[in-house]
């Protein structure tokens, strides 16, 4: 059993107990897991252990007798609300936090980060409230313009249940510069990159033929070119060797993709130190030259991971290889070069 599953499942046992004022029993606990999870089965001695698991993490939950046997329910104590306290230091660091997750407002995530914020600044003294906002003409976050995913509002509650529940989804997806196309997506995870919401999902065909046992393509979409999310009465098995973050580390931006290749760029004296001290991910590797310069190595999934940032440095820095990268700038300068003639 993944980690992740059984963690998506204590979660839900929680929602369950939440609900009801008198407890469950283990079956009934049991059979609300297998309805919203979408599960095949469900052994009670699974439930019991994520009750036990719970029960260790410290959340008030036990079990009690009844009429209808032994239940289980939460305590007082999971119910109640915690006071927290804050110094102006911690509300500075929290609120620069928060001003990067801007880009998450009209979402169901940053209802949670407002609400909680909202309660610090209540419980806050006038004094230190104050001194914060003295402090903030100082010290301002700024980043990558803010947008807004409030029309997206329903097709995020959508996907978030479809991942809880293995869940199926079809959708109706446009790209840059082509027509909407309607895909069937087994939704992994949701990704905060660069002020942008990305999908992660697989693919159960590719192009209308079904995939072989045990193949799969991992792909990612950008939630804004999404049009329509129905959430179908289909579900996926989930796959137990897929972790995100080793998922994610294999790209240097968003892009995905398994068939990586090593780039090798030489970087000038004069722009050594942008590089040295922005790196572009964190596996790079930089050799010194003797005419002060470095050659940067990195691995990445696609060519636009790279072309970009090498472009950016304009003649400050030269892609070694592979070839075919060093050959697609050349033709990207070219066409250039030429609209600059005009």
């Amino acid at each position: 059993m993944a980690r992740n599953e059984q963690l998506i499942r204590q979660h839900k046992v929680l929602q369950i107990l939440e609900r009801v004022r008198y407890g469950k029993t283990l079956e009934e606990i049991r059979d609300d897991l297998v309805d919203e999870l979408g599960l095949k089965s469900l052994h009670t001695r699974s439930v019991r252990r994520d009750l036990e698991a719970l029960q260790a993490a410290g959340l008030d939950v036990d079990a009690h007798d009844s009429g209808r046997g032994k239940v289980w329910k939460l305590g007082p104590r999971a119910k109640s609300t915690y006071k927290i306290t804050a110094s102006a230091t911690e509300l500075i660091a929290l609120s620069l936090g928060r001003d990067l997750l801007y880009p998450l407002v009209g979402t169901p995530f940053w209802i949670g980060i407002e609400s909680f914020w909202n309660k610090i600044q209540e419980e806050l003294p006038a004094a230190v409230t104050e001194h914060y906002e003295k402090y903030r003409q100082v010290l301002h976050v700024l980043g990558t313009p803010a947008k807004s995913y409030d029309k997206h509002d329903g097709m995020i509650k959508t996907v978030n249940r479809a991942i809880l529940e293995h869940r199926v989804i079809e959708a109706d997806y446009r790209p840059v510069g082509k027509p909407v196309s309607t895909r069937k997506l087994e939704p992994l995870a949701i990704v905060f990159y660069q002020s942008s919401l990305y999908i992660i999902a697989k693919l159960p065909d590719v192009d209308g033929a079904k995939l072989k046992d045990g193949e799969n393509i991992v792909r990612h979409w950008k939630l804004d070119r999404f049009e329509k999310i129905t959430a179908l009465d289909e579900w996926y098995k989930p796959q137990k060797d897929f972790d995100l973050v080793e998922h994610l580390s294999q790209s240097v931006g968003i892009f995905a993709g398994k068939n990586t290749k090593t780039f090798r760029i030489r970087i000038s004296d004069f722009a050594a130190p942008w590089v040295i001290e922005d790196p572009w991910h964190a596996s790079q590797t930089v050799t010194p030259l003797k005419d002060g310069g470095i050659e940067l190595k990195i691995t990445a999934s696609h060519e636009l991971e790279i072309i970009p940032r090498v472009l950016s440095l304009g003649a400050e820095a030269e892609i070694i290889a592979p070839a075919s990268a060093r050959k697609k700038v050349a033709e990207m300068i070219g066409a250039m070069a030429e609209k600059y003639k005009r």
